[in-house]
């Protein structure tokens, strides 16, 4: 009697598993690809740039979590990530704007 081979199912790797990131490699891709930045993309620029916006993410969030526990508070709010961006240069530096940063309230009109 012919026994039939079983084959193993190879179990899928996502590129972000391959970097070992939390962040999306595909999606990061699939926006690239779709802002039609560059009419040519290299297989290593989005698991760069996922890198580079994880990194970003987790020391901004690390900051504002610092931030929330000296102000007494168990969870994070959008005011704890806006004083650690204006507190810190580089980071408020990047998020500048046409010089003016997405982080600060805006000026009231003296109408």
């Amino acid at each position: 009697m012919a026994r039939k081979r079983q084959r193993r199912r190879r179990r899928k790797v996502t590129r972000s598993q391959r970097a070992e990131l939390q962040f999306p490699v595909s999606r990061v891709d699939r926006f690239l690809r779709e802002g039609n930045y560059s009419r040519r993309l290299s297989s290593s620029a989005p698991v760069f740039l996922a890198g580079v916006l994880e990194y970003l993410t987790s020391n901004i969030l690390e900051l504002a979590g610092e931030v929330a526990h000296t102000t007494g508070r168990k969870r994070i709010a959008p005011e704890h990530v806006c004083r650690v961006v204006q507190n810190n240069e580089q980071l408020h530096q990047l998020f500048k704007q046409g010089g003016t940063s997405v982080f600060e309230p805006p000026e009231p009109d003296d109408n």
